[in-house]
């Protein structure tokens, strides 16, 4: 340490300097990185717009690596907005989705200097132009009205659900504590364990009128929009397993381990990108141990030993799991009916039994189950494979195996809306590329040193190849799916910005006696004594 020739104090100090120069400088660095990012890679896409009075407003961008993913995994998108992450207090509004091995990727970022209706939707307007393949299927996001008439607006044909977490969180401040404490574990079962809508209603209808609470506001308007966010209603549509935004807070968790609220525009990006890169390195090494392992099968079944070689190591585990569940399944059969089977298996520990309804037609290879895992989760449930086992069928049909958990999902060309392949500057492919001219460049120069005519040969030849190289970079090229590299007038630093924030809820009485400094009672919940004085401990 003795041998450093700087202190803490003093990289603090060069960071304020340097920080002083670029003032009133980060929206020019940042449009000439973007610049630059789409110099090296035509593919990437970005857009930055003014409020009109030449200051920065608002951003999109998404890199070549991110489209191409879409192109892959795009049918299930979890938006989520994090705050505070920079020092003009910019909204950052990152896309994110779902890997074959399902981990969480980056789509898309921007930067909104305002959450309204209409940034969402310039925000989701140049999300569709910049990402291949149309519309998601799904996409997940909080309670936001303004974020949800955007989605109606942009996104018509998507199904928006509503993160479960977010809605079952509220309860215990939007309930009655009395009302909560007793009747809370049946609120759980009527929105978990009930697969059949009119189930659901039924069991709600019935705790609410229990509760006296048929007239509760908030408890109204959840029920009517149960068809957004109550599994009974949602899970027929795929969201990759997903029934909350809590991948995207794991995600913002993740990325500010590398920011702050210090940062400039520019500085961000750079961290950002840094941590990005750490996080496709993980997505990299699974990669790797998927195409040169495979899963030690824990059943020696034909059908287990297929799905070993097409699943990732993350999606195998998950059908494995069901398919040494059907054990159990295939034992309980009530029926031989070959188009119904009910099976009476506890689903949930503790909870009340249920009943999974199985419909399969043999001859059409036809198979639903009102569990709709597969519908919800895209892998065949335990309940379905029971019956494969009983008829007999030893390997997975090809409709039940769906591409996007598949070690090869993302082989394949991805093309924009102009019918231009998005090509990605850190594809394996290029890699071997790499690799494979540069074994051959040294077989060429070792080959050459060995007199000085070759020398001289290889010399020329490299300065005309280098010239033609020259020629093919810096010729005529299409800017236009980048929509920006035109923009050679700087725009202004944004001014700091007020945004929302992250939620504030409902405040309870607990909250509001501790900030009035009011004693609050543990053992009844009322205020205006302590536990040492509650009436109900000292009542004789």
């Amino acid at each position: 340490m003795d041998k450093i020739g700087f202190i803490k104090k003093d990289i603090y100090n060069l960071e304020c300097s340097v920080n002083g120069k670029l003032r009133n400088h980060d929206v020019e660095l940042v449009t000439e990185y973007f610049m630059a990012e789409q110099k090296k890679n035509e593919a990437f896409y970005f857009k930055i717009e003014g409020d009109g009075h030449d200051r920065f407003s608002r951003c999109f961008w998404a890199d070549a690596t991110s489209r191409r993913a879409y192109g892959f995994y795009g049918d299930v998108v979890v938006f989520d907005t994090t705050f505070n992450t920079n020092r003009y207090d910019l909204t950052f509004a990152p896309m994110l989705g779902v890997n074959n091995h399902g981990q969480t990727i980056v789509l898309a970022c921007a930067f909104l200097s305002k959450e309204t209706t209409e940034s969402f939707v310039w925000m989701f307007e140049e999300f569709k132009k910049a990402m291949p393949g149309g519309e998601p299927k799904t996409i997940i996001t909080d309670q936001d009205a303004a974020m949800a008439i955007a989605i109606s607006i942009a996104f018509p044909t998507t199904f928006h659900r509503l993160c479960i977490w977010h809605i079952t969180s509220k309860f215990s401040v939007k309930l009655p504590r009395d009302a909560y404490n007793e009747y809370w574990r049946e609120f759980q079962k009527a929105i978990w364990d009930t697969d059949n809508k009119d189930e659901f209603d039924a069991k709600w209808n019935i705790v609410v009128t229990k509760a006296g609470l048929t007239d509760h506001p908030w408890l109204s308007s959840m029920f009517d929009l149960r068809e957004s966010w109550v599994p009974a209603y949602a899970r027929q549509f795929f969201a990759a397993g997903m029934s909350s935004s809590q991948r995207a807070e794991g995600s913002h968790g993740f990325f500010k381990q590398y920011i702050s609220r210090r940062n400039s525009l520019m500085d961000f990006i750079i961290r950002f990108e840094r941590a990005l890169s750490h996080q496709r390195e993980k997505e990299l090494v699974a990669d790797h141990v998927d195409a040169f392992e495979v899963a030690q099968c824990l059943l020696p079944m034909p059908m287990n030993k297929q799905m070993a070689t097409l699943y990732t190591r993350t999606m195998f585990q998950k059908f494995e799991k069901e398919l040494i569940e059907s054990t159990a399944c295939f034992l309980e059969l009530k029926t031989e009916d070959a188009c119904k089977v009910v099976f009476n298996v506890s689903e949930r520990k503790n909870w009340e039994t249920r009943v999974a309804e199985v419909v399969y037609v043999k001859d059409s290879d036809h198979a639903s189950c009102s569990c709709q895992r597969f519908e919800f989760v895209g892998i065949i449930c335990k309940h379905i494979l029971a019956l494969f086992r009983r008829d007999q069928i030893e390997y997975m049909p090809e409709k039940y195996i769906l591409k996007r958990w598949k070690k090869t999902a993302k082989c394949g060309l991805v093309s924009d809306a102009n019918g231009k392949e998005i090509k990605d500057c850190a594809d394996p492919g290029l890699l071997i590329k790499r690799s494979t001219m540069s074994r051959l460049a040294s077989d060429v120069v070792e080959d050459a040193l060995m007199s000085e005519e070759g020398c001289e040969v290889l010399s020329e030849t490299l300065k005309s190849l280098q010239v033609k190289l020259k020629l093919l970079k810096d010729g005529p090229s299409n800017n236009e799916v980048g929509g920006s590299s035109s923009q050679t007038q700087y725009m202004k630093d944004p001014k700091r910005v007020r945004c929302k924030g992250r939620s504030k809820g409902v405040t309870g009485a607990k909250e509001k006696a501790m900030k009035r400094g009011i004693r609050h009672c543990r053992e009844c919940g009322h205020i205006g004594h302590d536990r040492r004085q509650c009436p109900a401990l000292n009542t004789p």
